[in-house]
Parts: structure tokens; sequence; C-alpha cells
């Protein structure tokens, strides 16, 4: 699904180049539940942000079942992006105003669906991630793992091609963070969900089918 080939980026000019990805080339395959692992400024991060078409400058190429996607302009590509990742983030990200449910409806509304559309939908999402009662509460009203379920059914509900989860369990505690990552394991291997987690935590990565260690701007295992 995802092939990476002499992949480089870099900051700066001339002699202040900056290496940020040293000609990464890698495959990540349907269906895999695959942990992106690295110290800070390993080069993580860019890597991340180049497989989940937010940043396109680097030299190398990049093809996305087989398709080489940073070829089109930035429109284009905010639509591909759109409806191909689903992001789920350390800090949330939900909108403090809007209840669980409103939450998660949010991306079909943006893809032109109408309120009256989406609701079974939504309904069943909430249920697959385990808050089906919480859906009128807001989100000071949650616990963080019920917020971060929040998250992964928003990130989910348009049937995305695959998550890019970003340190998901970094500002929960160890019971919540082994109910989450339970749950992604869950979502990887009874539906089929692809899922990149970027972490440093090794015991995160563990729920993961694999690990790619990313070392200094390298992929060193």
């Amino acid at each position: 699904m995802i092939q990476l080939e002499k992949v480089k980026k870099y900051y700066g000019q001339d002699d202040n180049k900056l290496w940020v990805l040293k000609d990464i080339s890698l495959k990540i395959q349907e269906g895999e539940f695959t942990a992106i692992m690295g110290p800070s400024g390993s080069g993580k991060s860019s890597l991340m942000n180049t497989i989940s078409f937010l940043d396109g400058d680097f030299s190398g190429d990049y093809f996305f079942n087989g398709e080489q996607v940073y070829q089109y302009d930035d429109k284009k590509l905010s639509l591909i992006r759109n409806s191909t990742v689903g992001f789920v983030f350390q800090s949330f990200n939900l909108i403090e105003n809007y209840t669980a449910y409103e939450n998660v409806e949010l991306p079909l509304l943006y893809s032109g669906c109408t309120h009256k559309e989406v609701r079974l939908q939504v309904t069943e999402m909430l249920e697959k991630v385990g808050i089906g009662d919480k859906g009128n509460n807001l989100p000071k009203q949650l616990s963080g793992g019920q917020q971060q379920r929040v998250a992964i059914a928003r990130a989910l509900i348009n049937q995305p091609k695959f998550i890019v989860a970003d340190e998901p369990t970094g500002a929960l505690d160890t019971k919540t963070s082994d109910e989450i990552l339970t749950l992604f394991k869950q979502l990887n291997e009874e539906n089929g969900v692809t899922i990149l987690m970027v972490t440093h935590d090794q015991e995160a990565a563990n729920y993961c089918s694999r690990v790619i260690d990313v070392r200094d701007g390298l992929v060193v295992g």
C-alpha cells in the first residue's frame, strides 16, 4: 500500500544542511499495525508527515497504491488526504463545545452528508469504540481515555485507508493507555484497520505487529 524509495529530506542550504530523512526505503502493507519508534529528533515525525500527505518537500519517490500522489496540486492532495488518512493525536484535538457525537459526525458533514444520513453510522461507530452511551457528553465531561475513544471514532468514521496515531497514549495513565492500545489492536485484527503509530514507548510498540525504528533520519530496524 505504502512504498517509499530513497526518500531524503533536509532543512537549510549548502554547508548548513540538516538532514532529517536519509535515503529511507520501506514498504507498509494494508492491514498492518506498525509502530514507528525513535527518540526526539530522530526523524519519525518527518517520516509520518510524508507518509500522511502533509509534507511533500522531499526527494525520492513515494507511492501510495502504486500512485505518486505528491504529483498533484495542494487542493487535490488535500482531498486525497481527507479521504485516505484518519488522524489520532496525543492531545485528542476535539472541539470543546461539540458533543462526542458531533465531533465524530463532523468529518461526514464536511464530505457533504446530512445530519439525518449519518445518524446510524455515527451511533454505530461510538458503539464500536466502547462509548455508545457517551454521545451527548461534551469532551470536558469525559475522561482522557473516553476523549481518545471519541478521537479514534472520528478518525475512523470516513473509512480511511489508514490511521496515523501520533503518541496516542502520551497523555494517558498506564491503565487507560493499555485500554486504548487494546482497542487499536482489536480494530486492526477484527476490522482490518491499517494503523501507523508514532511512539517512543516500547510497551506501546509491543501491541504492534511490526516496529520501524528510526534513528538520526535512518531506518535502523
